[in-house]
């Protein structure tokens, strides 16, 4: 297929946005909408999820005034070849398409593996086929995962991806082909990866108590003094970041010029352990523990029962994440970031503040994945 016709002039230049109304995406259209006057953000959103759009987009207008007529929605699915797109909007978009953001995913370390390819990368390669027909193109903004680093041991660099490494799931599998994916494609692109995400490291907010809150969740069931279990034999970290690094990481990355074509550790340049990470949380959710280690297969052993990870509200596969020990370097972040004023705030800052937020919404917010 040939590209369309460039843009006429007089024309604004038009945002393709997924992975709305994601937490993420809610935070990051605003930050672009005031980046980009002269834009108009497309977002693609499935028909199950329209009318959660409707009210998201609502909701954004009315606190930002800037956005106001500026955010429209697109009924397509990134699963379909042409996003599903109706053929007479979808050609009006590669018209005047100056960017594509691409956040949709599956975001579930227990996802089966034909859901994580059909999403994941399948989505990936379609939304890259879209790409290709834009006439304009700037860039496209593919948000990765750290964890695309899979099982490799050691130091994982920004310019690292297939190192030969395993993967501990089928989210990281996917993560990882559709990242080769992007990479392979001759289409200009930043790549940008995150570590765990967790909540705002100001007010604490959240959309999704995963992750680091399954800790929460476990703590708070277990008696006051007590024995915790610690997972491993201590060498491996926990990489943290909250919501609002990575927004204002990638907002202000995406219009860097030397960005184009790099990859980025969105990580906390000192993780920490995950012995540091439950006597943080202990501390301030109001509890004493005595911390006793027990060996990975163990702790995998013992959760592996339904029932055990109902009770607890945690997947088996979350465990791995406790005793990683892959260190994610973030020297080309650290450095354009800080030219930019941005540095990743110090966990034990903001953690009672996620904790704060964690036991006043621990009945509201969700835990399963969107898909």
């Amino acid at each position: 297929m040939k590209k369309d016709e460039p843009a006429k002039a007089g024309d604004a230049p038009t945002i393709l946005f997924t992975g709305f109304p994601g937490f993420i995406g809610m935070r990051l259209l605003p930050r672009l909408l005031d980046q980009r006057e002269d834009a108009r953000v497309e977002c693609l959103v499935q028909e199950k999820f329209m009318d959660a759009a409707r009210s998201a987009v609502a909701a954004l207008e009315a606190e930002h005034a800037h956005a106001r007529g500026r955010i429209g929605l697109v009924a397509g699915d990134i699963t379909v070849r042409g996003l599903g797109i109706e053929a007479k909007k979808a050609k009006e978009l590669r018209r005047t398409l100056g960017q594509v953001w691409h956040l949709a995913a599956v975001y579930d370390l227990a996802v089966a593996r034909d859901v994580g390819r059909r999403i994941n990368v399948e989505g990936t390669k379609n939304v890259l086929e879209f790409c290709g027909l834009a006439s304009n193109l700037e860039r496209l903004q593919y948000v990765s995962t750290a964890y695309v680093s899979g099982t490799a041991r050691g130091t994982f660099r920004e310019t690292d991806l297939d190192v030969g490494q395993g993967f501990k799931n089928h989210y990281e599998e996917t993560k990882f082909q559709a990242e080769v994916e992007v990479v392979r494609s001759k289409v200009p692109r930043t790549i940008y990866r995150p570590g765990v995400v967790v909540g705002d490291s100001k007010t604490g907010e959240t959309a999704k108590f995963d992750g680091p809150y399954f800790v929460l969740r476990v703590m708070e069931r277990m008696p006051s003094p007590g024995i915790f279990f610690r997972i491993g034999i201590g060498f491996g970290t926990v990489n943290i970041v909250p919501v609002d690094f990575v927004v204002e990481s990638m907002a202000a990355l995406s219009s860097a010029p030397a960005s184009l074509d790099r990859t980025y550790h969105l990580c906390d340049p000192q993780p920490h352990s995950p012995a540091d990470l439950a006597e943080m949380f202990a501390e301030a959710i109001g509890k004493r523990f005595a911390y006793v280690p027990v060996p990975l297969a163990v702790a995998k052993g013992l959760f592996s029962p339904k029932p055990v990870q109902r009770f607890f509200g945690m997947p088996v596969q979350a465990l791995d994440y406790f005793d990683d020990p892959v260190r994610h370097d973030t020297t080309q972040a650290t450095q354009d970031l800080g030219e930019l004023g941005i540095e990743c705030p110090r966990l034990g800052d903001y953690v009672p503040r996620l904790v704060e937020f964690y036991r006043a919404h621990r009945d509201l917010v969700r835990r399963e994945a969107m898909t």
